[in-house]
């Protein structure tokens, strides 16, 4: 049997590829970028250098995220932890808090923790290889990567969705994502140059957002096109070629939604690890297939729960829950079991609520 290829190993050019078309030119896409740079909050001016703690903000609030729902709540974070030694040393409830409403929280967790790392091993100071952002908690390669060439002029390879698309595209790569992760970044490691590594991070980047886009993407003004394999061959659009989407299951459960004579609403958090880990909550069933075998059982006080004609929806990464809601009033005096607490309307800004929570909270009635 053939040796499988090693991905650190370029591939040898593809013999489909027109012997007539020029390779691409790293100084042909920062000519481009120079012109046409987007302008982002967390981008330093020209000719200045980037700050790394905002670029390690920036890059992990923009994980699976826009770049229009990150800016605003990106602002809000460095307005109020203005650096790592800040961020640090506020409490984990408040951070959840101030991100609540971003999705995907295992990055507000993953955020704290990396800050206490860098002041507690780095003295508040980012190191500067990809080697040793690895280290640190919440790090993976790509952010590794990303840090490395944009705040510190490292030689890496910062290979986001964005590249894929372009190197996929540039080389017409036939394997589907997201096998082909491993072809790409090889690829990607022969298009970088001797120097402004971090200038062809974010052209990279600012490609793929804003020419070579997902769908129409405008060839005639890519400064690549005549490099382009997928180009030349009419068909731009069909690559990234993606392996097929598995079904997403659907889970159901009940909501349990306490709300005492004076207003007050019965919330818990949840557990400090896995899904939503840290966040506040409206104590629930278990969120199952098919739903619980009897909610009743899991009411967290003994009640006059009454169903409601109404239940909320949500999609997370790998499920889709459906939450049925159950309404009780309680006393004014009702103290809170043990593990819960109650929280008057005008205290949840200061709550960890995930927007599927904030859906629930709206039928309080």
């Amino acid at each position: 049997m053939p040796r499988p290829a090693d991905p650190a190993i370029p591939p040898r050019p593809d013999p489909s590829r027109p012997a007539a078309m020029s390779a691409p030119d790293p100084g042909a896409l920062l000519a481009w970028y120079d012109r046409h740079q987007r302008r982002l909050p967390w981008r330093a001016e020209p000719g200045t250098r980037q700050d790394p703690y905002r670029v390690f903000l920036s890059e992990i609030m923009l994980q699976q995220t826009t770049v229009v729902t990150v800016a605003p709540y990106y602002a809000a974070f460095l307005a109020r932890w203005p650096s790592v030694k800040a961020l640090a040393a506020a409490p984990l409830e408040e951070v959840l808090s101030a991100w609540a409403g971003l999705g995907y929280y295992a990055r507000a967790r993953n955020l704290h923790a990396c800050a206490r790392a860098v002041v507690e091993r780095h003295g508040g100071a980012f190191p500067d290889t990809e080697a040793a952002l690895l280290e640190l908690p919440g790090i993976g390669p790509y952010t590794a990567a990303a840090i490395a060439s944009i705040a510190f002029e490292r030689r890496a390879a910062a290979v986001d969705g964005n590249w894929e698309r372009v190197l996929a595209r540039l080389f017409a790569v036939e394997e589907a994502l997201p096998r082909a992760k491993a072809r790409l970044r090889a690829l990607a490691l022969t298009l970088l140059p001797e120097t402004r590594h971090g200038d062809f991070a974010q052209a990279m980047m600012d490609l793929g957002a804003t020419l070579c886009t997902p769908r129409k993407p405008a060839c005639a003004l890519c400064p690549w096109q005549g490099s382009c394999a997928a180009h030349a061959a009419g068909a731009p659009e069909r690559y990234p070629v993606k392996a097929a989407k598995s079904v997403r299951p659907t889970r159901q459960g009940v909501a349990f939604l306490a709300v005492r004579a004076d207003g007050a609403v019965l919330v818990r958090s949840r557990p400090p690890r896995g899904l939503l880990g840290g966040m506040s909550e409206v104590p629930s069933t278990d969120w199952v297939e098919g739903g619980p075998a009897d909610p009743a059982l899991a009411a967290p006080m003994a009640l006059e729960w009454q169903p409601l004609n109404a239940a909320v929806g949500h999609v997370f990464s790998h499920f889709a829950l459906e939450l049925a809601i159950w309404r009780a009033r309680a006393p004014a005096l009702t103290p809170a079991p043990k593990g819960h607490r109650w929280v008057r309307p005008e205290g949840f800004d200061a709550e960890a609520f995930p927007s599927v929570m904030r859906k629930v909270l709206e039928y309080i009635g």
